[in-house]
């Protein structure tokens, strides 16, 4: 089970360790999911409609958007940003485990609570999130720059990116769109722990070991569905932030748009493109959170049961 267990039997492990399986499954995770994230990255961006009945941006349809990246920009613009990518992955994954095993731990032993009740979940979990976002929003700014560009390449490779961005931008550019993260993350984390923690107890009375594997992967793509739906507009925001300062590269895509920040974003947003406007690209979304979550904790398990094993032989 995730997160600190008095009741578990075998060899307890350590935040270190929990960092490492943390970065091990983000990493696992990452390389798995990257084509779903790009094509709803380039869903969130485009500020006409996504609807394959009403055609008018470049994309309106998931298998349409996968065809059209694939022939304008072949296999690799799938994997468009992966380098920063995989680095947020990890670093995310390293941070937010050895948090939530910390503060679930620190739970247990400080207060009145059990550490394994969904409300004590919800809660370390959110602010595990919150921690590993700080800590890594730079990287998720140069993730989505990459994934957003098209041909010709704005940024040639991270380094280019990085030194372009703090010259012309300036050192903050690196943490557009943090209001909405940290206001969405802590509900989305939070959600996801909760709900991971009730599905899996609820498919534990027929676990067993060979099971167990499989129902790590049901219980979190479940919670990601669920709380990805819930928290989706936040995204979506903070996706049209991190991409300010860099409409150039977004004009063959269609209309572009300047926001002055998160309010003015959500305004917009409301008036131009309705209620529909907050939860384009919801569908390669719900699809990649089912895949990413129920991977994240399955490998996270996975990572963490091999430690415990290695230590207790």
């Amino acid at each position: 089970m995730v997160g600190y267990d008095p009741n578990s039997p075998g060899t307890a492990f350590t935040p270190e360790e929990a960092a490492l399986a943390g970065s091990a499954a983000g990493m696992v995770t990452r390389a798995l999911i990257s084509p779903l994230d790009v094509v709803k990255i380039r869903f969130q961006l485009q500020i006409e409609q996504v609807s394959w009945r009403n055609r008018q941006g470049k994309y309106w349809g998931l298998w349409q958007a996968t065809r059209c990246i694939m022939t304008e920009e072949g296999l690799p613009a799938f994997w468009k940003g992966h380098i920063p990518a995989q680095l947020l992955s990890v670093c995310y994954g390293a941070v937010q485990f050895a948090s939530f095993e910390a503060l679930t731990e620190l739970v247990h032993k400080k207060t009145a609570y059990n550490s394994q009740t969904p409300g004590v979940h919800f809660i370390c979990g959110g602010l595990a999130a919150c921690s590993a976002t700080v800590a890594c929003q730079p990287l998720d700014t140069l993730r989505t720059r990459f994934a957003a560009q098209g041909e010709p390449k704005m940024y040639r490779n991270l380094r280019h990116a990085v030194v372009t961005m703090f010259r012309t931008e300036g050192p903050f550019t690196f943490y557009r769109g943090l209001t909405p993260t940290l206001v969405a993350v802590f509900p989305y984390a939070g959600l996801q722990f909760f709900f991971y923690n009730i599905i899996k107890k609820l498919l534990e009375p027929q676990d067993t070991k060979s099971k167990g594997a499989l129902h790590s992967l049901i219980s979190g793509s479940c919670a990601g569905v669920i709380s990805k739906t819930m928290t989706y507009p936040f995204d979506l925001i903070k996706k049209r932030l991190q991409v300010g300062g860099f409409e150039e590269a977004r004009m063959k895509f269609g209309q572009v748009r300047t926001y002055h920040g998160f309010v003015d974003c959500v305004v917009r947003i409301g008036r131009e493109e309705r209620l529909r406007g907050f939860f384009k690209g919801l569908s390669p979304s719900l699809l990649k959170a089912a895949l990413s979550t129920g991977f994240t904790f399955f490998w996270y398990e996975f990572f963490i049961n091999a430690i415990v094993s290695l230590k207790s032989s």
